[in-house]
């Protein structure tokens, strides 16, 4: 009874499977049929941003971790707190010791005014002292008396200046270490520099990281791109700046507007994620398709990195763009009317994909221009 049991599951699973293949082969006839014109290429490849590692700058414990995975953060939000108990303290010992170089110098510019104050008298005294040796009316020994206090007074003006100066570079001395150890408490608190979405916590409170180490990783969302790969004589063609097109596998009926952004200059093999052998052995470029900010900015909680989907590039810009390339994402302003459409907007990633979506409506195209499928029921 349970063999019989078994085999009809294995049948049915059998069949189930050889229908999805058969229908998914009807399918990818379907979008076969329609094809980019010529002038428009296109490549498979996924949603990607930058990611930046928040990393402490010092040796330092962790006294607190602020935010967990998937936390939007904004620029210059608090993330991660450092122990600072003895930077605190070296500062503290940093300032006294700027404090007492500030009496030093007081005390320096204090003693050269009393040199300053003697050295006149003795000039003074001095100058009376050639007067009455010129009239012969003072003995020798009185006057080298007076002319060594003079050079006397002056030396002691000098040394006194030398050390103002040094208690003032002592001063600044003191002044620095203070700045430097503020810099280093300022630097054991760790900010996000971007706008963007938590993705690693690699650290937790209590852990001892070394200078470099890493406590979180944070997606750049204002820094959305998509990477294809295209022949050498179509990758050619792409220039910096010329318009693209994104078409998501969970939305294939809106297309984002995107820019060419970066031609590799060398070839490479294309990445696994390319699907068919064929493309894999051949050489290809790297494009990268960026998206631009005012359409990533307004909707970053919508944003998904690592959707898959097409990205075209225009290479002639006298040839229009297909109308399913050009209808663009709803925004929720636009489309409050209906549930289903308000889950869109003109950006890269979408939480879910449209009710009103078809599986009929799913991307697949080869990198060659001249057979890159298209959407089914495309006009």
């Amino acid at each position: 009874m349970k063999s019989n049991t078994l085999h009809n599951l294995v049948r049915i699973l059998l069949l189930g499977a050889i229908g999805f293949l058969g229908w998914s082969a009807w399918q990818r006839q379907e979008r076969t049929r329609v094809k980019l014109p010529e002038g428009i290429v296109g490549g498979n490849g996924r949603i990607e941003a930058v990611q930046v590692d928040i990393a402490t700058k010092y040796n330092g414990r962790i006294d607190q971790v602020l935010v967990k995975e998937g936390k939007m953060v904004s620029p210059d939000e608090v993330l991660c707190q450092m122990d600072t108990t003895e930077m605190t303290a070296d500062l503290q010992k940093s300032q006294a010791q700027r404090l007492k170089a500030a009496e030093d110098v007081e005390r320096a510019a204090a003693e050269v005014v009393q040199k300053e104050a003697t050295y006149t008298l003795a000039e003074k005294s001095f100058a009376r002292a050639e007067t009455l040796k010129r009239n012969k009316a003072i003995a020798d020994q009185d006057y080298d008396e007076s002319r060594a206090r003079r050079d006397s007074s002056q030396a002691a003006v000098d040394v006194a200046k030398a050390a103002l100066r040094s208690a003032e570079q002592a001063s600044s001395a003191a002044e620095a270490d203070v700045r430097r150890y503020e810099a280093q408490i300022r630097d054991m608190t760790l900010k996000s520099p971007v706008q963007g979405r938590v993705l690693y916590r690699l650290a937790e409170p209590g852990m001892v990281l070394g200078g470099g180490g890493k406590v979180l990783t944070v997606l750049d969302l204002s820094d959305i791109y998509m990477e294809i790969f295209l022949p050498s004589q179509e990758a050619a063609r792409a220039r910096i700046g010329s318009e693209a097109r994104i078409v998501l596998d969970v939305a294939p009926q809106y297309a984002a507007r995107a820019r060419v952004s970066f031609v590799s200059p060398e070839a490479q093999f294309t990445p696994k994620q390319v699907e068919t052998r064929s493309e894999r052995d051949k050489l290809m470029f790297r494009v990268k398709l960026q998206l631009p900010p005012e359409i990533i900015l307004p909707h970053l909680d919508r944003i998904k990195t690592g959707l898959r989907g097409v990205g075209y590039v225009r290479l002639d810009e006298s040839v229009a763009w297909p109308e399913f390339l050009e209808r663009r994402f709803p925004t929720p302003e636009s489309t409050t009317d209906t549930p289903a459409a308000s889950t869109y907007s003109e950006s890269p990633g979408i939480d879910s994909p449209s009710p009103h979506s078809s599986p009929a409506g799913a991307t697949e195209v080869s990198t060659q221009s001249d057979a890159t499928p298209v959407p089914a029921g495309t006009p």
